[in-house]
């Protein structure tokens, strides 16, 4: 006889075990079926190891470039590469640990295994590493309602797979165990440019390749022209508008074409230790179902309906549903995890409320960190909205000031006539803790107005924020 539960959640990252969680909260009993470490690709492989690294790199960077500026002399500093990559190891491990004492708390079952739904209700569960499914069936599950959370793994780029060596994805550039000397890096979204911060501090001469026309191409352009005059500074040296035409292994490491997208004709050839690719990703359902099940697919994810109000996740066939990655943009744990959330207190019946999918806030963790929540201007001008913007630069804060960060800038972005928080766009020091009171004043459909009725303490950063608000309305004091 199949063990018995209420719901079964496939995978154990951000989405899954927030979800099975929750459901356990609500009455429900929860199986959770992970293939490998519990807290998903976010908890071990991606979000916090790397913050962890980049943290290291921001530390060292400190010392050997910026300590003469406090008065303070830091001589004969070196690092320890295995200790550098040993600490972000341990941070990830403290934390799994922490999400296996989460489900025995909650009494939530954990099957270690490979997923696979044969038919509406029922989950087979393999060995890890039996994605093809050869070896004898451990467990059979059963149960109403089957969460699907297995997230997203990277895209290759065209005609040059990952081999793990020299051609590497964001898993592989955190385990290095040599810090190579040069090294290409694939794409300018969030995960290139944190590699390209975390390698070039530790000495590391980095090239990013980005086939649109500036880094980080999903920012405000005015975020993208300040990352793009920090990285020079930086010493990064960045190819904008290029396409890789090629890239190929070598003995010594790889060597790629790369041109021009509006004249190819015009090749330069790029050598390095490595080549991280960084050009995207696409839903990880491998092996987890049969075709003939009949679960929809749309551009390499699940297709489930999630946008639309009142949106259950549910998959095209009846009990199965899908949250986080697998699903589609945006590909971010915070927002699998509220899609997880939302689901379950939907099928336990109760009245969630629909995630604003217009605003959602993004971080990237680089040095300085950039941050934004909701409209950009081109959207604005696309969508044909009226609106205002004030930008309140960091040079002008006291708080950076006294802590030697007045790289960057807060920009508000607020419509007309009412003058309500349409975006907010920010490049400086910990902007990613800043953004969350953009977060909460969209939420509650505030002015520019309410912000500044809302008193900042003096000093910090956050006065960035309210002196943008003040700006929105033409009365900015600092500045």
């Amino acid at each position: 006889m199949p063990d018995t539960f209420d719901l079964i959640v496939i995978g154990g990252g951000p989405g899954g075990y927030v979800g099975a969680i929750r459901a356990a909260q609500l009455g429900m009993k929860v199986a959770c079926v992970e293939r490998d470490k519990l807290g998903g690709v976010c908890l071990n492989w991606g979000c916090i190891p790397t913050k962890a690294l980049l943290a290291g790199a921001a530390f060292y960077r400190q010392l050997t470039h910026h300590a003469d500026d406090w008065g303070i002399h830091a001589e004969n500093v070196r690092f320890d590469w295995d200790k550098v990559i040993g600490r972000s190891r341990h941070v990830a491990g403290n934390l799994n640990k922490g999400v296996h004492f989460l489900f025995k708390k909650n009494k939530i079952t954990h099957f270690e295994g490979h997923a696979f739904i044969p038919k509406p209700g029922t989950v087979e569960v393999y060995a890890p590493e039996d994605v093809s499914k050869q070896g004898p069936v451990q467990q059979t599950l059963s149960a109403p309602n089957i969460m699907i959370c297995t997230g997203a793994q990277p895209r290759s780029l065209p005609g040059a797979p990952f081999d793990h060596d020299k051609v590497i994805d964001a898993k592989d550039a955190m385990l290095l165990k040599e810090r190579p000397e040069k090294l290409l890096i694939v794409g300018a979204g969030a995960i290139g440019m944190e590699f390209a911060y975390f390698y070039n501090a530790f000495g590391t001469q980095v090239t990013v390749v980005e086939m649109l026309d500036r880094l980080l191409p999903i920012e405000d352009a005015d975020v993208s022209k300040a990352i793009a005059k920090a990285y020079k500074k930086l010493g990064v040296t960045t190819l904008v508008g290029h396409k890789t035409v090629s890239l190929e292994t070598t003995e010594s490491g790889v060597k790629a074409a790369v041109a021009p997208v509006k004249d190819e004709s015009k090749t330069q050839t790029i050598e390095a230790d490595k080549c991280l690719v960084a050009i995207g990703v696409m839903g990880r359902y491998d092996g987890l179902f049969d075709d003939a099940l009949g679960i929809e697919l749309f551009k390499d994810h699940i297709k489930v309906d999630y946008r639309r109000p009142g949106a259950d996740y549910a998959t095209s066939v009846p009990g199965i549903y899908a949250t986080g990655d697998v699903i589609g943009p945006p590909w971010l744990a915070h927002v699998a995890s509220e899609e997880a959330i939302v689901c379950v207190e939907r099928l336990a019946g109760h009245d969630a409320v629909d995630i604003n999918y217009d605003a959602i806030p993004g971080c990237t963790y680089c040095e300085p960190q950039v941050a934004s929540i909701g409209y950009t201007e081109q959207r604005c001008k696309d969508e044909g909205l009226e609106y205002d913007t004030a930008t309140f630069p960091l040079t002008a804060s006291g708080k950076a000031q006294a802590i030697g960060e007045t790289q960057g800038f807060v920009k508000l972005i607020t419509g007309k006539p009412h003058g309500e928080v349409l975006g907010a766009h920010m490049i400086g020091d910990h902007v990613t803790e800043l953004i969350a009171e953009l977060g909460l004043a969209m939420r509650l459909e505030a002015t520019a107005e309410e912000v500044i009725a809302t008193i900042h303490a003096h000093p910090t950063m956050s006065e960035a924020t309210h002196e943008a608000a003040l700006g929105a309305e033409g009365r900015m004091i600092h500045f």
